[in-house]
């Protein structure tokens, strides 16, 4: 199955490198999030090759009604993740593809067509770069800690989520080596999964947005929890967390200061 996936996405990811290069007609979903006929276009292509490959499971995905869907066998798509970095030409943009059997992980695929990093793993086998079996880093001081995170939508129109990014940065930034923000989930967790970070945060992400991701980080050795260092539930938790695993509690504990 991964290998037809793999298959389909970089078929997909001719749409999105084209669009890339292009002249972009831009919608808003709400004030920060973004939609170009590119997110829908790559959507469409993937939902019907995968309709036809893999009828055992369904498809969520980030465009598309999903009211009537529920998780269980279930392919979770986003065409476009960093749409925002694709529509301004910052190359920190990739499709994401996360294969769940009955809730549980397992396939993980995050292709960035724009530098030609195809990050897989199928649960039980690794995680792999472009073929190369991947790992996450063996950093354990946190003060060498190089952390990743993400703005929520959200910061726009919600005081209270605008207050708590700042709070978690200001917390955390003093006791890291640094704080980098490039603008894809699906892709920062890769980065932890690869040893270039050591851990990465967001709050109000979607299953879409991290459900490969998450797959690739645990098969490279790495942990996922809520803040509650609780098991992270797609479609529930608030807030992801992701490491190496040996700086995991100390990022939690900054997080959660008063």
């Amino acid at each position: 199955m991964k290998e037809k996936l793999i298959k389909i996405i970089k078929e997909a990811g001719e749409i999105l490198r084209d669009g890339y290069f292009s002249k972009k007609d831009v919608n808003f979903k709400a004030k920060k999030d973004l939609v170009t006929k590119y997110d829908v276009a790559v959507e469409n292509f993937l939902k019907e090759k995968f309709s036809q490959e893999f009828k055992d499971f369904n498809l969520i995905a980030e465009e598309s009604d999903n009211n009537n869907i529920e998780f269980g066998n279930s392919i979770i798509i986003d065409p476009i993740d960093g749409t925002t970095n694709f529509v301004n030409q910052v190359p920190h943009t990739a499709i994401s593809v996360g294969v769940y059997k009955d809730k549980k992980p397992f396939i993980g695929i995050v292709y960035n067509p724009i530098l030609d990093e195809l990050y897989e793993s199928e649960v039980g086998c690794g995680a792999f770069l472009n073929g190369e079996k991947i790992e996450v880093s063996k950093e354990k001081v946190f003060q060498k800690a190089l952390i990743s995170t993400g703005f929520p939508y959200s910061s726009g129109t919600n005081n209270e989520d605008l207050l708590d990014v700042i709070e978690k940065i200001k917390n955390v930034l003093p006791k890291c080596q640094d704080i980098r923000r490039l603008g894809s989930a699906a892709l920062d967790l890769c980065y932890v999964a690869k040893g270039t970070y050591e851990g990465y945060y967001e709050m109000n992400l979607k299953a879409w947005d991290v459900s490969a991701g998450i797959i690739i980080l645990l098969e490279a050795g790495g942990q996922v929890s809520n803040l509650y260092l609780q098991d992270y539930k797609l479609f529930e938790d608030k807030y992801i967390i992701a490491s190496n695993g040996l700086i995991h509690s100390h990022l939690i504990s900054n997080l959660v200061m008063k």
